[in-house]
Order: structure tokens, then C-alpha cells, then sequence
């Protein structure tokens, strides 16, 4: 049985302004397209479908036409809700949906749904479980002693009769560890101090796959069967160097399960560029190629500069960002120490260095020297 694992689509989403829906509704024309030449079993998607709990119109139509287009196809899918996700508005219609092949998570009951599939090898057990915290748990199971994320995951699974002699995939969206082992995080991700929300690997034992979603990097966490789809976009330019893709997953007969990554390729990227910025507006000297991708600039310009980014924009349409290397971006190196003991002209020296990267001159010494006096009326 082949299955394909995708996961925190975030349709809606919209980065300093500007909306990704062109370029989301490209790339799942392209998951189509691959699911046409690859012909899949099923189709999953591991929760945060959407950006907000409460989807723009925009949003809620490329849902709709993603979906009519998958059971055009006869192509069932599998949709759990995730912590972006209102779980009763993506619940919406599901028991018409199911006639046509479209399976969502319910609003948690205390219990996981499961679609049962059929292959030469038998049954194939996928098993829906949306996004949850401790407290949901312990509604539904007030005798029970859960106070962690881990123990809340569990608890619901022990308690959902798997037969664990069979084939099952379980459809989580959650934030698993394995050991001292954590997935690698991207800045477009909502994250909890210290990692409270962290669910043991353990939880998911028994499991012939896991497919994950709420990381955004593509990524197997602790075994090559428990593994994150990551998002099919880049949501932030600390994925700019990531690769993303969809998880073809191929279950063979009980414990035999292997993952294929088939890569997906954007509408427009999103990278990072650096250098002056004659540098990265001068014709003959800009990319050719991907003009129109999100860019974010990182500006390596001593000396201060007259509308940076409009220029900019004028060569990258679709620059979102921009960074200054030099111009007093380092709040993080300041030096404080013994500030109130050190004289005017080397307190200065030490910011000049911070801001340049340079030391003073000599001459550019004297002129601060001259100043200094003038202000302070003493010799320096």
C-alpha cells in the first residue's frame, strides 16, 4: 500500500503582508499532479490545514477545490486537525464528506477514529488523532493522573483498543522527541518554553508508521518510520536552505515500511541574498533567475542609504526583508562592562568598532577628539 504524508499546508498564510494563496494553490496543483503519476493509496495530512482558527474566504475555496480534486479521483484522504485549526470548523460536513472519500478528524471525543484500507497484504489500519493537550484528556478521563503532553498521548492510544498484530499508521499532530533527540525548528512554528508540549517517541510504539505534522522541516525523529512531512512551502527565511517534499510512504507486509521524499518545487522561492547594495541592484551583477522569489536582503553598506528597500524592489519585486550587516545590527555584542570607568574616547572607539566592524583611524580619531573637547570642554 502507498500512501502519501503532507502536513501544516497553512492556507491563508500571509508573511509581512503578503499572501501566499498563488503560491499555495500552485504547489497543490503540484501534490495532484504527483499523485496522478505516482497513484497513491490514500493521502494524509497531518494537521494545521489551515493558517488561522478562523480561515479567510480565500482559504476555505483552495480547501474545497484541493479536496473535490482528490475525490474526483477516487483518491481517499485522511485530514487530522492541528493546533492552528479550529477542530470544530475543520470538522465541518464530515459525515457527507466521508461518501466521497474525504476523512476528518472529529472534534476530540476521548477516542481516535480510524480508516480502515485493503491491500494484497490485508488491512491497513489508519488511525486520526488531532491536535491535543493534557487537559483535553482529562475531560474525557477525569480518573486518569495526566499532567504531561506525553502521558495525555498515551493514554488515549492504550485506551483505543489497537491491535498492534495488524498493519496501523497512526496521524498525529504533535511535538515528538526521542531521547535527548529533537526535531529541528523553524521560526514560522509556535513554540512552547522549555518544551512542555513534547511527546515522548515511546507514545508511538507498535505503530508501523507515524506521520507527523506541526514541525516544518521534513525530518524523521528518533526511526525512519516516525517522521514529520514538514511543510510543502517555506513559511520563513530560516527554511531558506530546506528542500521540501512529500512523504511517499510503501507498506508492505507487517513491518516492512519504506519512505521515498519526491521533492516539490515552489512557484517562487524564498532565499537570501547578501552584499552592498550596488551589489545586489547593479544590472549585470543581480541573479537572472529567480527574480521573483522571497528574498531577504542583508545589506553590507558601511555608510547610511537613501530608500534601500524601494531600490531593491526594483530589481526583487518580492523582497520581504531587509538587514543591515553592519549599521548597528549587533545589539547582541554590546559591551557593557565597567562603562561608567572608561573615558568618552574609548567608550566611542568601542562603538564605532560595533558599528562598523573597523577600528577608528587616526584621523577619524582626531576629529572625535576635537568634538569631545568641544562638548566637554576638556582635553582629551
Amino acid at each position: 500500500m502507498k500512501l502519501f504524508h503532507i502536513s501544516d499546508l497553512h492556507l491563508g498564510k500571509c508573511l509581512r503582508g503578503v499572501s501566499f494563496i498563488e503560491d499555495q494553490k500552485y504547489i497543490l496543483n503540484s501534490i495532484l499532479e504527483l499523485a496522478d503519476s505516482r497513484q497513491p493509496d490514500c493521502l494524509i495530512i497531518a494537521g494545521d490545514v489551515y493558517d488561522r482558527s478562523i480561515p479567510s474566504a480565500e482559504a476555505s475555496e483552495l480547501l474545497d477545490n484541493f479536496l473535490t480534486e482528490l475525490s474526483s479521483r477516487k483518491l481517499p484522504v485522511v485530514v487530522t486537525s492541528g493546533n492552528h485549526d479550529s477542530a470544530e470548523r475543520l470538522s465541518f460536513g464530515r459525515s457527507f464528506m466521508s461518501g466521497g472519500g474525504v476523512y476528518l478528524s472529529p472534534v476530540f471525543d476521548g477516542t481516535m477514529e480510524k480508516l480502515i484500507l485493503e491491500d494484497e497484504y490485508g488491512e491497513v489500519n489508519i488511525y486520526m488523532l488531532p491536535f491535543i493537550k493534557p487537559v483535553h484528556v482529562r475531560r474525557f478521563f477525569p480518573e486518569a493522573e495526566i499532567e504531561s503532553y506525553t502521558e495525555a498521548v498515551k493514554y488515549v492510544i492504550e485506551n483505543a483498543g489497537v491491535d498492534f498484530e495488524s498493519r496501523n499508521v497512526i496521524v498525529a499532530h504533535q511535538f515528538v522527541v526521542s531521547g535527548g533527540e529533537c526535531p529541528e525548528r523553524s521560526d514560522s512554528e509556535i513554540q512552547q518554553i522549555g518544551g512542555i508540549d513534547s511527546v515522548d517517541i515511546s507514545a508511538f510504539d507498535g505503530f508501523d508508521y507515524t506521520a507527523l505534522g506541526h514541525i516544518h522541516r521534513p525530518q524523521k525523529i528518533g526511526r525512519e518510520n516516525v517522521r514529520y512531512s514538514g511543510t510543502p512551502l517555506k513559511y520563513s527565511f530560516s527554511e531558506a536552505g530546506h528542500s521540501k517534499s512529500i512523504a511517499e510512504v510503501e507498506l508492505g507486509e507487517k513491518g516492512n515500511v519504506s519512505v521515498t521524499l519526491l521533492p516539490l518545487e515552489p512557484l517562487r522561492d524564498m532565499r537570501i541574498i547578501r552584499g552592498s547594495l550596488e551589489e545586489v541592484t547593479t544590472s549585470g551583477k543581480v541573479e537572472t533567475d529567480g527574480k521573483d522569489d522571497y528574498v531577504k536582503c542583508i545589506l553590507t553598506d558601511t555608510e547610511p542609504l537613501a530608500s534601500p528597500m524601494e531600490r531593491i524592489r526594483t530589481v526583487y519585486p518580492n523582497a520581504l526583508q531587509l538587514e543591515f550587516e553592519n549599521q548597528g545590527y549587533r545589539r547582541g555584542k554590546i559591551r557593557n562592562e565597567n562603562v561608567e570607568e572608561k573615558p568618552p574616547m574609548e567608550l566611542f572607539a568601542d562603538f564605532f568598532e560595533l558599528i562598523s566592524g573597523k577600528s577608528l583611524s587616526d584621523a577619524q580619531a582626531n576629529v572625535m577628539e576635537k568634538l569631545l573637547e568641544g562638548i566637554t570642554g576638556e582635553s582629551l
